[in-house]
């Protein structure tokens, strides 16, 4: 029984680490050239890989971008373009500008929120 714990454990692990290598346009290209997508067990691999959409096990997830590609992955469309290296460039820049985007409205949601706290503070006295 211990064992069969150990099998599980590194199993979550070393799938946690290849969902999460999914948020990498460049692995996906570099998959896509040696042919893994044209693999039907691969594929099936794919599918079965979409239970790290559930909560209990997306909060592992330092990357959550992954999910949506794991998600597109599902498209046989989506994994041939892959294979072109400008496809996997286009994906990279969309996610260093989404990134760029969300953080300055981050930081723009969290300075609004200071100052209303700090209003808040000062009216109450």
């Amino acid at each position: 029984l211990e064992t069969d714990d150990t099998g599980n454990r590194l199993r979550f692990q070393l799938e946690l680490e290849f969902v999460q290598c999914l948020a990498n346009p460049n692995y996906l290209n570099f998959l896509a050239q040696r042919g893994y997508f044209k693999d039907k067990a691969f594929v099936n691999y794919l599918k079965y890989l979409l239970y790290w959409k559930e909560p209990e096990y997306a909060k592992y997830l330092k990357y959550p971008q992954c999910l949506h590609m794991l998600e597109l992955l599902q498209y046989e469309h989506f994994r041939k373009e892959l294979v072109n290296a400008q496809c996997a460039k286009f994906i990279d820049e969309q996610q260093i500008l989404h990134w760029q985007h969300y953080s300055r409205k981050r930081m723009r949601l969290q300075q609004a929120l200071a100052e209303q706290q700090q209003q808040n503070n000062t009216s109450v006295k």
